[in-house]
């Protein structure tokens, strides 16, 4: 039987509860806040925070095997949309996302030492395990930790690289200010891990530069939304208009966002770009003088990018660093191109030329050769379209959740 743990959950964690609910595998879900049907939270979630608390909501039939501990994080949301960003700045404020990682890791931790709970294995997730693998070891539980997002190590080098080269951007690379603590934290829960689950192979190589073997890693690739969700695809594949490009991802450096802005000012008006992001807290001039010259769009529900993405023509998502990008899966799924980088799951995926294009990370021209292409032949470009959608259809959360048991299920028998 497996605890799993997640303060925010998501679609990935919402995918790992129904694999392992459905093969009668999960003993207890331990989360912050989480939405079910005749609840409480249902009256919530119909004011203020409407949006997060429906980002939240799970089948009805977790609700008895689920533990929530919601007040700090009901904090942080309120918190941040109020915009004090000094309660929610990163590793000091009252309410910030790290803490609210931490106190929930120290709940596990206490209710598994308290023989509250008696699993074969625990799961839980990056910043989050810490506490909860220590004692979990000494109890002789099986420790599964899921590394949402390549490892630090590869992450500080590639992203200080980074700020050499573009120093004007550097300022939105958070995770270059992590702490000393947090980051020894990672080493801890990485190093105390009996298997380790990742979604792509970029991010299993970057586990290579932990100082310490890592053993049993296995990647399981993230599905594609469900098909109940996806708008009617209308493309601009057979008109003769601007090819209309689309970014949807954070507005950090790390997202590769300044050799986006790059490609696309090399070829001038033959495209038209729409960024969907949050700006980072810092302020960033070329970023805000971007966001001024192309359409910008702050923020939208998973539907409502899924509806952009149907208006759009290809996305492009050139991250130096990433974990997986599920806006690539989406954005197959609406029948677009992607033209990403190897440091996502594009080399997983894509089959290039076919449904998309695997690019150099830092490489503008690469990128705007790839538009530059996809603008001349429009017959392509549609032909494209077509073998995205039909790669979308074979990469499904029913498969993640087939392969996430497959690679894990063994640990939760004792």
């Amino acid at each position: 039987m497996i605890l799993l743990s997640h303060p925010t959950g998501n679609s990935f964690v919402r995918s790992a509860l129904d694999a392992f609910y459905d093969e009668g595998l999960l003993e207890q879900f331990f989360t912050t806040v989480a939405t079910f049907d005749g609840q409480i939270f249902d009256v919530l979630s119909k004011i203020r925070l409407a949006p997060e608390f429906e980002r939240r909501r799970y089948r009805g039939d977790l609700a008895s095997l689920t533990t929530q501990q919601p007040l700090r994080e009901l904090l942080r949301l309120i918190s941040f949309k109020l915009n004090l960003r000094e309660v929610t700045r990163s590793e000091k404020g009252s309410f910030c996302i790290d803490r609210v990682y931490h106190e929930l890791d120290l709940k596990v931790a206490r209710a598994l030492k308290d023989g509250d709970f008696h699993p074969s294995a625990v799961y839980a997730y990056e910043d989050g395990a810490r506490e909860t693998f220590e004692f979990a070891k000494k109890a002789g539980i099986n420790c599964i930790y899921d590394l949402p997002i390549g490892y630090w190590r590869a992450a500080r080098r590639i992203q200080a690289e980074e700020a050499e080269i573009n120093p004007e951007w550097a300022m939105t690379m958070s995770a270059l200010g992590d702490s000393e603590n947090k980051l020894r934290r990672k080493d801890e829960e990485l190093a105390n891990a009996d298997s380790i689950v990742v979604a792509s192979q970029f991010t299993a190589s970057t586990i290579r530069e932990a100082p310490f073997d890592v053993e049993d890693v296995h990647v399981v690739p993230y599905g594609t939304p469900e098909r109940t969700l996806w708008p009617t695809a209308s493309s601009n594949a057979n008109g003769n208009g601007r090819l209309k490009v689309l970014f949807v991802g954070g507005l950090s450096q790390r997202k590769g966002v300044s050799y986006l802005l790059d490609a696309v000012e090399s070829l001038g008006k033959s495209v038209e770009l729409t960024i969907i992001g949050r700006t980072p807290a810092e302020t960033c001039p070329p970023l805000e003088n971007a966001l001024n010259e192309h359409r910008w769009v702050q923020s939208l529900p998973h539907e409502g990018i899924l509806e952009e993405m149907s208006q759009h023509d290809v996305l492009v998502f050139p991250s130096l660093f990433e974990g997986f990008g599920l806006v690539v899966t989406e954005a197959l799924t609406m029948g677009l191109p992607v033209i990403t980088t190897a440091h996502t799951c594009g080399p997983d995926i894509l089959t290039e030329g076919e449904d998309g294009f695997v690019v150099p990370i830092r490489d503008s021209q690469a990128i705007a050769e790839k538009l530059e292409l996809l603008n001349s032949d429009r017959d392509l470009l549609k032909e494209m379209s077509e073998k995205a959608k039909n790669k979308a259809t074979r990469l499904t959360w029913e498969k993640y959740r087939q392969d996430l048991v497959k690679a894990i299920g063994p640990y939760a028998i004792r």
